[in-house]
């Protein structure tokens, strides 16, 4: 009886570490589900197959009692399909956030994989995601300048100053590799002298690589276009 539940529980832990190898992908693009919403969805996932195969064999000998595993499952499939649909926004016109939908929804099924012990196909499938996600970017990004430059831009907190910044290095295929963010105290708007109104800043420090073709001008210029920005500085 131990070993079977000690089966059970590796099956989570691998369902876990495939979603968690997903997660961090998407965390190094700064998407909006990382390792953790992917670790806890496809361990989740997991312990629901576990459940749906496992936990009614108690009432197998019961009269009148009509169990059907693939019912959990199912709803597995559609309550994931919702949590996933939170992650995709519309702003100016782009939809953003389908591939993350996407790779949420295709981590549950790697977590149900795995949890009615199939290993093989929940760790494959869990691979080929990640080849197709590191390869799809590789192929589209332009080459990239050998060395990481950073960058540090005072912004006005108005609201997601810091996402549309993100969203606009994006556009401009200049990749953020780190950044870390404080809040300055209040100081005065620089709109209009004359208004006394007291408005916090946003310091951003990034670590960023761009094109080679791209001139440090350019992405100052860039980055000095956006009407949340106050202050740049590239090195």
């Amino acid at each position: 009886m131990i070993w079977i539940t000690l089966e059970h529980i590796l099956r989570v832990i691998i369902a876990g570490l495939c979603g968690a190898m997903i997660g961090y992908e998407r965390r190094s693009r700064h998407k909006e589900a990382g390792i953790r919403t992917h670790f806890i969805v496809s361990v989740g996932a997991a312990l629901m197959m576990v459940i749906s195969k496992y936990g009614f064999t108690d009432m197998g000998n019961w009269e009148n009692v009509s169990l059907d595993p693939s019912r959990v499952a199912a709803q597995i499939v559609s309550g994931v399909g919702f949590l996933g649909a939170g992650t995709i926004f519309m702003n100016k016109q782009r939809i953003k956030g389908l591939t993350t939908a996407a790779g949420i929804w295709a981590t549950a099924g790697v977590g149900m994989a795995v949890g009615a012990g199939m290993y093989a196909v929940g760790i494959g499938v869990a691979a080929l995601i990640l080849l197709i996600q590191f390869a799809m970017h590789g192929h589209s990004s332009p080459a990239m300048s050998s060395r990481s430059h950073k960058l540090t831009v005072h912004l006005v907190n108005h609201t997601d100053p810091v996402e549309n910044l993100l969203e606009v290095l994006e556009e401009n295929s200049v990749q953020v590799q780190s950044i870390q963010s404080r809040t300055d105290e209040a100081t005065q708007s620089n709109s209009d002298i004359h208004d006394h109104q007291l408005q916090s800043q946003i310091e951003l420090v990034l670590e960023i690589k761009f094109p080679a073709a791209m001139k440090v001008a350019d992405v100052l210029l860039i980055v000095q276009a956006q009407p949340d920005v106050r202050r740049v500085h590239l090195e």
